[in-house]
């Protein structure tokens, strides 16, 4: 017993110091670094979402309106009344992984949380520290008008049992690392499933038709399709990609406008050229899928 007790007195403080070397090591990790944080909020497309023209930044969007009702992006400003100035790490976290709010409550999933769940918790760190340096303001936000019953967040407790799948992206093996880069940016940080991927009955998106076009829930506008198919991007180059998403000029002349227009402006074009590059590997390496939307006839 008297040498068991030795060994402990030596060991039992050892054993703690390098568990507390170890955490500390854990914790500069997965502390949120703010000029990193910048970039992800870039290529999210954070601005056009929750900055109304001609307001302050951040501090809630313009109007969405949709076949369920009208949907306002709210104040993520450091506000402490308005904004998300009293969310800890993990409501900020809870939030894009699970889309629960703070108070448990569902979010709606305009606020892309089906694609933010892929992000790495790295990333969502260091979004939530780049948020944490901007301009609080005090603008409230603004109330969602919706018709019943969509009106009522725990109808998307269901939906999300069937549509949503919580976690983080997991990089494919069978695929090199620029690819695997391409799919983290496309499905997780730009969201562009979430535009250009059709949707089923209920609404989620249709893995099967994945990123083939779809009809915007914004007026008769259709997101086109992104697969290397005929009716998608089979006659452009890599370099045509690549240059649409940095200047938004188009291969046959012209430029994006629109909602991918503000894309390009305010996300894609803000990237660095390897991913960028990388988005072209992903999208080059797509089963060719042909659209099932046509656009409506003036």
């Amino acid at each position: 017993m008297k040498r068991r007790s030795a060994y402990a007195r030596r060991f039992i403080p050892l054993a703690c110091a390098l568990a507390l070397v170890a955490a500390s090591g854990v914790a500069r990790a997965q502390s949120g670094v703010a000029e990193r944080g910048k970039y992800i909020f870039d290529s999210a497309g954070c601005y056009g979402c929750h900055t109304e023209p001609g307001g302050a930044p951040m501090a809630g969007g313009s109007a969405l309106r949709t076949a369920y009702g009208t949907f306002y992006a709210p104040n993520i400003t450091p506000d402490p009344e308005f904004g998300i100035g009293q969310w800890s790490e993990a409501d900020f976290v809870r939030a894009l992984r699970e889309g629960v709010s703070p108070l448990g409550e569902n979010y709606f999933p305009v606020f892309p949380y089906p694609a933010y769940t892929k992000m790495t918790t790295q990333d969502i760190l260091d979004l939530r520290a780049y948020l944490k340096t901007l301009a609080p303001s005090r603008k409230p936000r603004r109330a969602h008008e919706l018709r019943f019953p969509y009106s009522v967040r725990l109808v998307l407790t269901p939906w999300k049992w069937v549509n949503f799948q919580p976690g983080e992206f997991r990089p494919a093996l069978d695929y090199d690392a620029q690819w695997n880069r391409g799919a983290y940016i496309v499905q997780a940080l730009t969201h562009c499933g979430e535009c250009h991927t059709p949707r089923n009955k209920l609404d989620g998106l249709d893995p099967r038709q994945w990123l083939s076009g779809a009809r915007m829930p914004v007026g008769d506008l259709v997101a086109s399709n992104l697969t290397p198919d005929k009716t998608g991007l089979a006659d452009w180059s890599a370099a045509d990609i690549a240059d649409a998403l940095e200047t938004g000029t188009l291969p046959e002349g012209g430029t994006l406008g629109g909602e991918m227009g503000e894309v390009v402006r305010n996300s894609t074009s803000k990237m660095r050229p390897d991913d960028r590059a990388a988005i072209v590997a992903y999208l080059k390496a797509l089963p060719p899928l042909p659209t099932t939307v046509k656009k409506k006839e003036k």
